[in-house]
């Protein structure tokens, strides 16, 4: 587990979004830190290097630029490394963990497009000769998995829904390499810029409207929570007609403590949650303590539920969102 300065602290808590829209946007983070940009960039080049930090980049809303979905294996035990080899072979698996539940191998799939996402499935499937449960993205009630480091828990705010008649053809490419990483250098978006044929000011306005679209959910540092501590992290999943779905998931973002809460499709006689939140702790006590205060929420009153605390993580990095002629952040 690293253990953080409080500068690193600063850099994490302060800056996993909003991350500065200006063609030097390094040096608007060492004024507010007031210190200098080398020591910035070069705090960000250690925390990516020992695994703190995934990238300084973009999340993509899912099913916007491309195609994802949750899904999940039954994998024996004695094959765990195996099968959590084959999935994580596939470039557009790009979260996978394995979680206390007969479903026990977890992963986000993502592709250009849905022919591309079923093709990865199928090929899963055929090389580790388990069934998968693909349980695509249903509704979004807070999909913005950013949260202070230190200091109190907070409530989630509500999903705004994107705009996705902001889409142009060249956004794929741009939205992939954000999602890779901006290049930690002191002019990122002039150096994405000349490996896309745009200007700088041109890569930052399309930032600009793809973040006010909701197409980018975050733009800033991508924490690992595992590597600081955050390991009692669980995926709980909630059995509720859906009628009563859309004031449970507004109710749960209430909770402090739940980080993550969105809605995906029922599998008939396979899986019947199709409500989803994730708590993130410390320890298993603290997750349990946020679990019980969502529980007698009465929204959630008669709801069966499941607990998957995530055991081991395989693979995490940024989505699949355009074919592999796209640029790659240096």
């Amino acid at each position: 587990m690293s253990v953080l300065t409080p500068l690193e602290t600063r850099i994490l808590d302060d800056w996993q979004r909003d991350f500065p829209m200006e063609p030097r946007p390094f040096d608007v983070m060492a004024q507010k830190l007031e210190v200098p940009l080398d020591e910035v960039l070069a705090q960000l080049r250690n925390l990516q290097a020992n695994g703190t930090v995934a990238r300084v980049g973009a999340t993509c809303r899912p099913n916007t630029m491309g195609a994802s979905t949750l899904a999940a294996l039954a994998v024996p035990e004695w094959r765990v490394e195996e099968v959590a080899g084959i999935v994580g072979s596939e470039r557009g698996v790009n979260h996978s963990y394995l979680r206390e539940n007969e479903w026990n191998l977890w992963f986000v799939a993502t592709a250009p497009d849905a022919a591309d996402l079923a093709a990865t499935l199928r090929r899963i499937e055929e090389r580790s000769g388990l069934e998968v449960l693909a349980l695509p993205l249903k509704r979004a009630f807070n999909i913005d998995l950013g949260f202070a480091l230190e200091g109190p828990r907070h409530a989630l705010q509500p999903d705004t829904p994107p705009d996705l008649s902001v889409i142009t053809e060249k956004d794929r490419a741009l939205m992939q390499a954000l999602t890779n990483g901006l290049p930690l250098l002191e002019q990122p978006y002039a150096a994405l810029g000349a490996r896309l044929g745009m200007s700088t000011q041109e890569v930052i306005a399309r930032v600009r409207i793809l973040t006010e679209a909701r197409i980018i959910t975050r733009m800033g540092v991508i924490v690992r929570h595992r590597a600081l501590g955050w390991r009692s992290n669980a995926m709980v999943v909630w059995n509720l007609p859906d009628e009563k779905i859309g004031a449970a998931g507004q109710a749960l973002l209430r909770v402090p403590g739940v980080t993550l809460c969105y809605e995906r499709t029922r599998v008939a006689g396979k899986w019947d949650y199709p409500l989803f939140c994730m708590i993130h702790a410390k320890s298993r006590s603290e997750a349990m303590q946020v679990l019980e205060t969502a529980a007698a929420l009465p929204e959630m009153a008669g709801a069966e539920k499941q607990v998957l605390f995530s055991i081991r993580c395989f693979k995490q990095t940024g989505a699949m969102l355009d074919r592999p002629r796209e640029v790659h952040a240096a």
